[in-house]
């Protein structure tokens, strides 16, 4: 116990400054797990508070889980969170290492970092704000695309009722909104190369596509690969606001459109069901985990230096 104080005492300041965040998990994150023993049962609310409710409430198992995956929706809720996030992980990987490539190589630093703050802007923004941002291009009457299809004779699209364009819109506005994020983690891993490398490469007569293939992004790999895993836990979580807010929650659009998260909104404010949305959250955090370790141990057995742990 000596040695652990001591390990206290020699490390306070750094521990101080991550107190803030400590406190903050703990409440937001670690409290509620409290709460997880609401998926067992049939929740109601009791005059006597919200823990009197917690004891009351009748214990049904999984039940709740049974409702949740024996709905109509289950399978499109399911295909939609994982096909998307999977296109959310490959595309956000790509273009957000090609992003900070390129805005590395610009010689004149402050035009990048006005590149660099112009992409990191939407991630700053509510989609409730990007919805807006949306229906200005997308208004049936008013929308700037239908303008330009009608002033060169086409026809205006309902494109709030067509849910075969809303893959490529969500996709492309996901990735708009993040990219700017990711790039600048990428950006600051590739600013702590050593230069030294990119000397050599320059003196063998590499080109900057020879040098980021060899060099850059190898030496990105590891970080790449740790976000990658962690973007797997996530998988069957969604953007609330993206699938909710940005669509205007359109009925016609829910074939495409309609995740876990939403369904799981819909239903809890529809029906009031506690138990079930609680049901669902617990399942998206324990497919999370268990796809986290997956993916970890296949880094592990591949390349254990990558792994996260």
């Amino acid at each position: 116990m000596s040695a652990f104080i001591k390990k206290v005492i020699r490390n306070r300041f750094m521990l101080l400054m991550i107190l803030p965040g400590t406190i903050w998990f703990l409440i937001f994150a670690y409290l509620p797990m409290f709460g997880t023993v609401l998926a067992f049962k049939d929740f109601r609310i009791s005059p006597d508070g919200f823990f009197a409710s917690v004891m009351n409430s009748e214990w049904v198992g999984f039940k709740n889980f049974e409702y949740l995956f024996s709905t109509n929706d289950a399978y499109i809720i399911t295909r939609n969170t994982i096909l998307y996030n999977l296109i959310f992980i490959v595309l956000g990987l790509i273009i957000a290492v090609g992003f900070a490539i390129m805005l590395n190589e610009l010689v004149n630093k402050r035009t990048a970092k006005v590149y660099q703050t112009g992409m990191f802007l939407p991630h700053f923004l509510s989609w409730v704000i990007i919805s807006y941002f949306a229906f200005t291009f997308l208004s049936v009457d008013k929308g700037v695309l239908n303008q330009i299809i009608t002033f060169f004779g086409g026809d205006p699209v309902s494109w709030y009722s067509e849910p075969k364009y809303w893959p490529f819109i969500i996709v492309f506005v996901g990735i708009w909104k993040g990219v700017g994020y990711n790039s600048v983690i990428y950006l600051a891993a590739i600013t702590g190369i050593d230069k030294s490398y990119y000397e050599a490469a320059v003196i063998d007569g590499a080109s900057k596509w020879k040098q980021a293939r060899y060099i850059t992004i190898p030496l990105l790999k590891p970080i790449m690969i740790i976000l990658t895993i962690l973007a797997i836990g996530g998988i069957f979580r969604s953007d609330f606001g993206l699938f909710y807010q940005l669509p205007k929650d359109s009925g016609a659009l829910y074939p495409v459109t309609n995740v876990i998260d939403t369904f799981v909104y819909r239903g809890l404010i529809n029906m009031g069901d506690v138990g079930m949305s609680t049901a669902a959250g617990l399942y998206q955090s324990i497919v999370g985990l268990v796809l986290i370790l997956i993916a970890n141990y296949i880094v592990r057995k591949i390349e254990k230096d990558n792994a996260i742990f």
